[in-house]
């Protein structure tokens, strides 16, 4: 404990990032980073844009990216919002929209960042339970509250959201905002990002880090009614006027205008995901079917932690969580079909031992 610390901040427990480590010859399955190149319109874009205007301060508003995601989902600009990564636009969304009297709703296994913003911003909230399957049911969260948080598909299992209990769940809970993060949601799942016209409480977070591959240009957005867009800028603007830079703005729009690319990569990363999910049933795992950019992975007679160790000691990286009805599993990126076939061949040797059994 620090004397110089707020004292709100002293029992704080900050979400833990996937290992960035920097070892030669490092397979990287670990934290969900698409394993091809950005579009080469978007990197060329962000070359153009390194020039002497980078003395200047960037749009506050976004709006070349902002008019780029109108084009493409018909929206008007004042149903979306940019910011620093879809991590930020969700801290502002549980601040300007989530510090309600009552408790906010989100399952029990999810994106661990959400209970992180619950404990920085003071919300309470409740965990209703994925089923055994892990599912979510709408009638589990036909109760009052003060927001509720989906991530559609979900993480880290990988399961999409079922779009009828969605609806259902939406025409039951109006009085409240719903916010759906479609982080991983260009990988086979069905947006909802056309239901912002239908339901005013809706508000749907996109990121450019995952099937646009641009994680390390940090860009998200989000998609809602005027009203909720209103209220994430008046946040942003109290903390950051310029959340986005120069060059993100240039590349994350060109990105968008890039469709073709878009399509090709995603369905690449779509192909490797049923391939790899095959080569892991056939070596005893049973995988949740995924609609991510990840499977999550369980094998009947093998410890997780101890698989994931003795993965990271050869040179291979994937995601093990130590938290309850979890902890049997692994949540492996998509990698290019060479490093998928590097990992089924390591963990083919790994299961020949029988020091790994639980």
């Amino acid at each position: 404990m620090n004397k110089f610390w707020s004292p709100a901040f002293q029992d704080l427990h900050p979400y833990t990032a996937g290992e960035q480590l920097a070892v030669p010859g490092l397979i990287k399955l670990n934290t969900n980073e698409n394993p091809y190149a950005p579009s080469p319109a978007a990197l060329a874009a962000i070359r153009a844009a390194a020039n002497a205007d980078l003395r200047l301060y960037p749009d506050p508003e976004g709006l070349i990216l902002r008019q780029a995601l109108a084009r493409r989902h018909g929206l008007n600009v004042d149903q979306i919002f940019v910011g620093n990564g879809s991590d930020e636009v969700l801290a502002l969304a549980f601040l300007a929209l989530l510090r309600q009297p009552r408790p906010i709703l989100f399952p029990d296994i999810t994106y661990s960042f959400y209970p992180v913003y619950c404990q920085l911003y003071g919300i309470a909230y409740t965990n209703p339970p994925l089923d055994a399957e892990f599912r979510i049911h709408a009638e589990d969260y036909r109760r009052a509250n003060g927001g509720i948080v989906l991530a559609h598909p979900n993480a880290p299992t990988g399961r999409a959201l079922e779009l009828p209990e969605l609806r259902q769940l939406l025409e039951h809970n109006t009085d409240s905002a719903v916010i759906v993060d479609e982080a991983y949601v260009d990988f086979g799942a069905d947006s909802v990002v056309a239901w912002i016209r239908e339901f005013p409480q809706l508000l749907v977070i996109q990121t450019l880090s995952k099937s646009r591959a641009l994680a390390g240009l940090r860009v998200g957005f989000a998609f809602g009614d005027s009203h909720l867009i209103e209220a994430l800028r008046v946040a942003k603007d109290c903390f950051n006027s310029y959340p986005l830079d120069r060059l993100a703005l240039a590349g994350a729009a060109a990105a968008i205008e890039d469709e073709d690319y878009f399509e090709r990569m995603r369905r690449q990363v779509m192909e490797s995901r049923a391939r790899l999910t095959a080569g892991l049933e056939g070596l005893g795992f049973a995988v949740i079917p995924s609609e991510a950019n990840f499977v999550f992975a369980t094998h009947p007679r093998q410890d997780a932690a101890k698989l994931q160790a003795e993965l990271r000691r050869r040179h291979v990286l994937v995601r093990h969580f130590a938290r309850p009805r979890i902890n049997h599993y692994l949540r492996i990126s998509v990698g290019t079909d060479a490093q998928c076939d590097t990992l089924l061949q390591q963990l083919g040797e790994i299961l020949g031992r029988s020091d790994l059994s639980r």
